[in-house]
């Protein structure tokens, strides 16, 4: 709260887009240092309420689903206090990236979308390289649910007025 002018300081909340490999992991841990930000993350979160749960594609989707119902009102809660959140979730279709805008526009909060553009060959190097770093993610960490996971892939576009900035990922 603004002693001042009576105004409460709204945070920001920033998400990022980007394949599968990306790299938006390791991006959203340096960007909440760079801008004193909460991380949430969803696989860690996910490993701790689900372990040994999550197998499949379809197994994963669920869980995600109940997991956002949570972490909804608690950023925005962050958020009305002025706390900025770095969401480490996917917000890689147009519906995913509403879903965020929204959160953080229902309690007059900014957002700042950040866009991790990769090409696949980029994206299944960095996989292989994390099966080998972490191998207790290498059943769903693989080419196979990199490809279905791709298929549902949405690059932003212009049409959905987001805060973007983007950043090209190489090897």
């Amino acid at each position: 709260m603004c002693k001042e002018s009576g105004m409460t300081n709204k945070g920001t909340l920033y998400f990022l887009i980007g394949k599968m490999g990306a790299g938006k992991s390791t991006h959203s841990k340096t960007l909440a240092e760079q801008v004193g930000a909460i991380r949430i993350s969803e696989d860690d979160w996910l490993s701790l309420l689900y372990p040994d749960e999550i197998q499949t594609f379809d197994d994963f989707v669920v869980r995600h689903r109940r997991l956002l119902s949570v972490i909804r009102p608690h950023v925005q809660q962050l958020l009305s206090v002025g706390n900025a959140v770095v969401l480490d979730f996917p917000a890689n279709t147009q519906r995913d990236r509403q879903w965020f805008v929204q959160l953080a526009t229902d309690v007059a909060a900014a957002h700042r979308a950040v866009y991790l553009s990769a090409s696949d060959d980029v994206c299944l190097a960095r996989i292989a390289q994390r099966r080998v770093a972490q191998p207790e993610r290498a059943a769903f960490d693989n080419e196979a649910v990199f490809t279905a996971v791709t298929k549902l892939f949405e690059p932003p576009q212009q049409r959905e007025n987001l805060n973007l900035e983007e950043w090209v990922q190489t090897l």
